[in-house]
């Protein structure tokens, strides 16, 4: 099955602006392409464009035709449809099927993976008071990581302007200098004599890097990426996880 790229549908809506996009039967629009209709307030419709009423003709009585099978699901890379689903396939958007050993079913897989490890860690945090701060950060990005799955199933775009209370750009400005804001060497490498809440926390962000690379796997049309939004915050993530790291070595999470 294709995808209906926005490059695509800008070359096709150059000159007119229709009040409906009919999704041609056997492809999908990607995030950005549904963003772009949707800024240029153009409906989205599958249901294929009216016909022309035909003129009529006299009826006539005509046998019955065999029933058929309803076809319910379609096969993204071939086209072909099914009535029941296959065991070795699984949704990608709505009644779209794919192998689950499809590149964005295994992205998927590690963002379900990461949210897990995120509430384990929680638990585990909330076993000892004075963690509260730390674990109110964790579903900070545990949030996120829920509205990025939710975006990804619906097939919706995926948009997020802060993390841990941070910026995009303070994200940046202190995950590349942790020595100017939290008086911590770039990037301390884990060690057992840190702790476990160190360890589980680079944990964490390995996992991230980790869902990084699915995401770009997943989302990658030859040198193009189809999902920027993602792909980027995850990277964000993985910022946000390193910034994390930092502030618990300079005691900001043990701090009233």
């Amino acid at each position: 099955m294709k995808v209906i790229t926005e490059a695509l549908l800008r070359e096709q809506l150059r000159a007119e602006t229709p009040e409906t996009f009919y999704i041609p039967e056997g492809k999908i629009l990607s995030p950005a392409a549904r963003e772009y209709l949707q800024q240029r307030k153009i409906k989205i419709s599958k249901d294929p464009p009216p016909a022309p009423a035909a003129p009529e003709e006299p009826k006539a009585v005509a046998a019955e035709a065999p029933v058929r099978p309803v076809a319910k699901y379609v096969d993204e890379e071939t086209g072909a449809f099914y009535t029941e689903k296959p065991e070795h396939m699984t949704h990608l958007y709505g009644n779209v099927l794919v192998p689950k050993a499809h590149p964005h079913i295994f992205f998927r897989g590690k963002l379900d993976s990461l949210g897990a490890q995120i509430v384990l860690t929680q638990s585990i945090l909330a076993e000892t008071a004075g963690n509260e701060k730390l674990i109110a950060d964790l579903q900070d990005i545990l949030t996120v990581l829920h509205e990025m799955m939710r975006c990804d199933a619906l097939n919706e775009p995926f948009r997020n302007e802060t993390l841990i209370g941070l910026t995009h750009a303070q994200l940046r400005e202190r995950s590349h200098d942790p020595m100017r804001f939290f008086h911590i060497p770039q990037m301390t490498m884990p060690d057992y004599k840190l702790g476990r809440t160190y360890a589980m926390l680079n944990q964490l962000r390995t996992q991230v890097r980790e869902t990084e690379v699915a995401a770009n796997q997943a989302f990658r049309d030859g040198k193009k990426c189809t999902n920027p939004p993602i792909v980027e915050e995850l990277n964000r993530m993985s910022s946000a996880m390193h910034i994390m790291m930092c502030m618990y070595l300079a005691g900001m999470y043990t701090k009233g």
